[in-house]
């Protein structure tokens, strides 16, 4: 069967993706002060549900508000009513669509001023020049590491009363389930660590624990690294080795992503030109894996036009297309490839001319963080809006010592 983007996706237990494309996670950064959800979700969703794709998948959730990725992230744990979910679940759901719910702990990846003593599987910092935005982690303890586990069952069972369709386990790009998983994150004796089995028995026992509570039918994915990209790291060997343990186990669905804050390949900045010619950052990766396991393979990263997209699914290197920043400057953009028109992302190159400030500023994250929230307020993304202004506003709304504390 000749696979297109139109083409309809079967899951393991049974659930079926009207097609081929998936919105990939971004963090939205603009919960409430009390980490909930508010109407914009509903806005900006409602936007992306009627633009076409398949599935949604929010951006991070976290499972613990004692520990944060970004001051305005949505929390989801006991003892926390966030009925405002349930409004932008009815919105990301229209249009035959399905919106998952992206599970986080951020581990030692939670900045200085949201985190005194973040927690890790080791006390093992990152390196520099991060360090100065991200404190030296405290080792987890055990009874620690069993309370996260069910943190995260917890976290998936509001998800599904609260109308998310499924849910996705965050393993990748060296959050706490990243740390878990690497030989240079992770340095524990106990059964939490050393070999790469102890390694993976924090994911592992994760999606056992969610799979207890939310059932059978309830969709569960992982977004999981090929690989680090970092000396003494997570290796592609380890990656297959966790990726079929998972697949065997049950999981619905696999993303492939890479790097981490210390090595940032997933914004495809240090890929080779062959690489970005075929678009998908780590579709080599996606071949090998589908050797060996069942679960379908969502590849994100990289993908520009329908050529693209429409070749990786022909030459089966995933089952699903991932989109993320695409979505942000055209939300219509699968409707789009969907009809065959002549299309091609809108991402580009953001500089504001100044080296010095390119170097110190996070243009990718706050410049499409704004058109994140412009389309949250019901306006269009604009996709030539001066990077100069981007950082100008950002300045003006969090002043000099709220840069400070986003460069740390």
């Amino acid at each position: 069967m000749t696979l297109s983007l139109n083409s309809t996706l079967k899951l393991p237990n049974g659930i079926i993706l009207k097609n081929r494309i998936a919105k990939s996670a971004m963090s939205e950064n603009m919960a409430s002060k009390n980490h909930c959800a508010n109407s914009r979700f509903a806005t900006l969703y409602r936007r992306w549900a009627n633009g076409g794709a398949g599935l949604l998948i929010s951006g991070n959730i976290m499972i613990d508000s004692r520990y944060l990725g970004e001051p305005n992230n949505i929390v989801l744990e006991k003892g926390r009513s966030n009925e405002a979910i349930r409004e932008w679940t009815r919105a990301g759901t229209e249009n035959g669509t399905h919106l998952w719910a992206q599970l986080n702990h951020p581990g030692k990846q939670s900045p200085k001023f949201l985190s005194k003593e973040p927690v890790a599987p080791s006390a093992i910092a990152l390196k520099a020049p991060l360090d100065r935005m991200f404190n030296t982690p405290r080792e987890l303890t055990n009874e620690e590491i069993e309370e996260i586990i069910e943190r995260f069952a917890t976290a998936a069972k509001l998800a599904k009363d609260l109308g998310f369709t499924g849910v996705q386990i965050h393993g990748a790009h060296g959050y706490l389930v990243s740390q878990f998983l690497s030989p240079h994150h992770n340095r524990r004796s106990d059964k939490w660590g050393g070999s790469l089995e102890n390694r993976m028995r924090f994911v592992v026992s994760i999606y056992k624990a969610i799979r207890d509570a939310v059932g059978l039918e309830f969709p569960i994915a992982i977004k999981i690294n090929s690989a680090d990209f970092q000396k003494g790291g997570f290796s592609q060997e380890d990656s297959m080795e966790v990726v079929k343990v998972l697949s065997e186990l049950g999981m619905d669905l696999i993303e492939i992503s890479g790097g981490s804050y210390e090595s940032q390949e997933m914004m495809g900045t240090t890929k080779k030109e062959s690489t970005r010619k075929r678009e998908a950052y780590f579709a080599d990766y996606c071949e090998q894996v589908r050797k060996i396991v069942k679960t379908p393979i969502m590849l994100t990263g990289g993908f520009r036009s329908l050529k693209g997209m429409n070749e990786a699914l022909e030459q089966e290197a995933c089952d699903l297309v991932g989109l993320g920043r695409s979505l942000v400057l055209n939300p219509e953009f699968p409707n789009q490839l969907m009809a065959g028109e002549d299309v091609k992302s809108e991402v580009h190159f953001l500089t504001t001319g100044w080296k010095i400030m390119d170097n110190i500023f996070p243009l990718e994250i706050t410049w499409y963080t704004q058109q994140i929230h412009r389309m949250g307020k019901g306006l269009d993304p604009k996709p030539k809006m001066s990077v100069k202004a981007s950082v100008l506003y950002t300045l003006i709304s969090m002043g000099v010592d709220g840069l400070k504390r986003v460069r740390g």
